[in-house]
């Protein structure tokens, strides 16, 4: 299996870890957890947010490195810009939970100019 195939369970993860850390940061509803979501501020509600959108960068992400590896790019390349996709969401998510908007929007552009290198990789490469 390949890296960038790992960075595809990786990124397919970190919703699921970033709500974790939001929901471990205070007035959390298991009952109507959708509803208590929204009624939080402050990091609680920033790393919400972020889990959304780690939900919402995902299927062209992994569409992306699944359609590299079928295509056959050379691995080398598929790898790095996905070690580079995770490690910008990682980051992406500190930026966000520490209210860094500019930084937050820089990362966020990182990442997305990644999965568009890993999908359109076949024909460059």
């Amino acid at each position: 299996m390949t890296i960038a195939l790992w960075c595809v369970l990786i990124a397919g993860l970190m919703p699921i870890v970033v709500a974790g850390l939001s929901k471990a940061r205070g007035n959390y509803d298991n009952a109507d957890p959708r509803r208590s979501m929204l009624m939080t501020g402050g990091m609680q509600r920033r790393l919400y947010d972020a889990h959304n959108n780690c939900f919402e960068a995902f299927p062209l992400f992994a569409a992306s490195v699944i359609m590299a590896e079928v295509y056959e790019t050379p691995g080398s390349t598929i790898d790095a810009l996905a070690v580079a996709f995770v490690v910008l969401r990682v980051l992406y998510v500190a930026a966000y939970a520490t209210d860094r908007a500019n930084a937050r929007s820089l990362l966020w552009t990182g990442a997305l100019v990644c999965t568009i290198a890993i999908f359109t990789s076949p024909a460059w490469s």
